[in-house]
């Protein structure tokens, strides 16, 4: 007796309403981070950089005692803010990742 083969499953495509809500979510998610912040310090605290999920920068605190050193103050500047872009590029990876999901039928 011969065996058959199973036939792999074919997963619908979205409709059109399933791809408006997704995109409506994406929407939403995008404007929240543009509300959510990441704050990184450097130099033990003496730089603090505010940055929104945007990679926008919000503030920048810096220590009156780090302004004698120019050199160590550009370094932890550059520190915290390739800190700070990490980070929010992290927090927007972990926002959009929710829908990647719902694009396994676009892929």
């Amino acid at each position: 007796m011969a065996k058959r083969k199973a036939r792999p499953t074919r997963q619908r495509p979205p409709t059109l309403k399933q791809i408006q809500e997704l995109q409506a979510k994406v929407l939403e998610a995008q404007e929240a981070l543009e509300q959510e912040t990441v704050s990184v310090s450097a130099g033990g605290g003496a730089i603090k950089v505010v940055m929104s999920g945007h990679q926008k920068i919000k503030s920048i605190e810096i220590e009156p005692a780090v302004l004698e050193d120019v050199e160590m103050l550009q370094d932890l500047v550059i520190a915290a803010i390739n800190e700070a872009i990490e980070r929010s590029q992290q927090l927007a990876a972990d926002k959009m990742s929710a829908f990647t999901g719902g694009l396994q039928g676009l892929i």
